[in-house]
């Protein structure tokens, strides 16, 4: 498990947030924590997320939204392994 800092900017076209917000969904159990600001003016979008996962779970989210039209991604991985136990259920 590793913890990550996962910085995802959302321009112009909003559209891109319903599906960003679905994929961060599918991975909840990993995410610590998230803060969006949005910028109405200049349209453009901003939300960090942290999880703490497995290094494979980070590039599989990372690559699902990277994909997305509109949408950059940009991850900050720490390199110390931390305890491997499961995330927390809702």
């Amino acid at each position: 498990m590793r913890i990550a800092v996962i910085g995802i900017v959302i321009e112009k076209d909003r559209k891109a947030s319903v599906t960003v917000n679905e994929i961060l969904s599918e991975y909840g159990n990993y995410v610590t924590g998230r803060i969006g600001v949005p910028d109405f003016q200049n349209e453009i979008f901003v939300i960090s997320v942290i999880v703490r996962a497995p290094i494979e779970v980070i590039s599989a989210m990372t690559g699902k939204l990277g994909r997305l039209n509109g949408v950059t991604v940009k991850a900050a991985v720490t390199n110390v392994e931390i305890g491997d136990e499961e995330p927390r259920k809702e």
